[in-house]
C-alpha cells in the first residue's frame, strides 16, 4: 500500500509542477485585441470570432479595439508600446512583414518589439474585374494589358497590402504594364472597382465571393493552391497559366515584447483549442479563411522572421515602391 501511494505521489508530481502560477490568476480583468484595420476587414472578423470564444472560456470581457491607419502601422504601434502584461494583444498579418522594407522605417521593430503567440489563419484572394472589363480569364486580362500597355490599373488597400503584393507579383510574372492605385483600405478599393474607376484587384475571398455571386464582379482566378469551395468554377492561378504565383496571406496574434512566457503559452493553448472548434472552422471558411494547423509561439516567430526576409528581398529585387 505504501509503495502504491509513493508511486502515485511521484506520478502526480510532474502534473502539479506543470501548473504555473498564472493558471490561477490570469486573466483577472478585461483583455484588448487591437486590430490595425477598420471593422469588417478580415483581421477584424477573425478578432471578433476569437474574442467571443475567449470571453466564454476566460470569463472576462474581450474587447476588439480597431486602430486603422498607415497600412496597419498605427495599430501595431499601439501593441508594441502597450504594457507587456498579457492584457493587450494585436492581430499581425502579412503586410507587416513588408512595411519595413517598403518604407525604410516604421515606428517599431517588427522582429524585436512583439512576442508572437500563434498564426491563426491562412487567407486567399481572387483576381476580380467589374463586368465592364472585357476579360473573363486571367489569360484574357494579360492579353488586354499587353494590347494597351500602361492603361490598365490594379487597386489595393494601401502600399504593402496583400493586394498590392499580389498585383505586383502578377504584373512581374506576366510581364505586363499595369498601374497600381492604392486606397485607404480594402473596402475603399473594392468600391472603386465596383464603380469602374480601376480595372482589377486581388480581393480577399470574403469580399469577392458575395460580389461574384451577385454578378457585380467576375472572378478570373484564385490564389489558393486548389480551387475554393466558395468559388468552385474559378481556376487557380496555376491552372490559369501563371506559374510561380506563390503567395498566401497569414494572420496571427502577437503581444508586446516582454510579455511573460507563461502567459504567451496560455494564450497559445487556448487559441489552439478555439481554432480546432468545427463550428469556428466552418465560419472561417465562409469568409475565405482556412484555420492554420496548431503552431507554437516559436513556430510563429520563425514564420514572421522568414516573411520579413522574403519580402525584404522582394522589395529590393522588384524595385517595389510606395505609390
Amino acid at each position: 500500500m505504501k509503495r502504491r501511494q509513493l508511486l502515485g505521489a511521484l506520478g502526480a508530481a510532474p502534473l502539479a509542477a506543470a501548473v504555473p502560477a498564472w493558471a490561477q490568476g490570469y486573466p483577472a480583468r478585461p483583455i484588448r485585441i487591437v486590430v490595425p484595420l477598420p471593422p469588417g476587414s478580415p483581421p477584424d472578423v477573425l478578432a471578433r470570432l476569437v474574442a467571443e470564444r475567449l470571453q466564454q472560456a476566460w470569463k472576462q470581457p474581450v474587447i476588439v479595439d480597431n486602430r486603422p491607419g498607415a497600412t496597419g502601422m498605427i495599430g501595431m504601434d499601439v501593441v508594441a508600446k502597450a504594457a507587456p502584461d498579457g492584457y493587450t494583444v494585436g492581430v499581425m498579418f502579412l503586410t507587416h512583414a513588408v512595411l519595413p522594407a517598403l518604407f525604410g522605417k516604421v515606428p517599431y521593430d517588427t522582429a524585436a518589439d512583439f512576442a508572437p503567440i500563434a498564426n491563426l489563419v491562412w487567407l486567399y484572394n481572387a483576381l476580380v474585374v467589374p463586368p465592364t472589363v472585357p476579360a473573363r480569364s486571367a489569360k484574357e486580362l494579360v492579353e488586354l494589358a499587353r494590347a494597351e500597355p500602361g492603361k490598365l490599373t490594379y487597386a489595393s488597400g494601401g502600399n504593402g497590402s496583400p493586394a498590392h503584393l499580389l498585383g505586383e507579383s502578377f504584373r512581374q510574372l506576366t510581364r505586363v504594364d499595369m498601374l497600381h492605385v492604392p486606397f485607404k483600405g480594402p473596402a475603399e478599393a473594392v468600391q472603386a472597382l465596383l464603380g469602374g474607376y480601376v480595372t482589377t484587384m486581388f480581393a480577399t475571398t470574403s469580399a469577392a465571393v458575395p460580389m461574384v455571386r451577385t454578378g457585380k464582379l467576375h472572378a478570373l482566378a484564385v490564389t489558393s493552391p486548389n480551387r475554393l469551395a466558395a468559388l468552385p468554377s474559378v481556376p487557380t492561378m496555376a491552372e490559369s497559366g501563371v506559374a510561380g504565383f506563390d503567395l498566401r496571406e497569414w494572420e496571427g496574434l502577437v503581444a508586446p515584447a516582454g510579455t511573460p512566457r507563461d502567459i504567451i503559452l496560455q494564450w497559445n493553448q487556448e487559441l489552439a483549442r478555439i481554432m480546432a472548434l468545427p463550428e469556428l472552422r466552418e465560419k472561417l471558411s465562409e469568409y475565405g479563411m482556412e484555420a492554420a494547423p496548431a503552431n507554437s509561439p516559436d513556430q510563429f516567430a520563425t514564420l514572421v522572421r522568414s516573411e520579413l526576409q522574403r519580402w525584404t528581398r522582394f522589395v529590393k529585387s522588384s524595385g517595389l515602391k510606395a505609390d
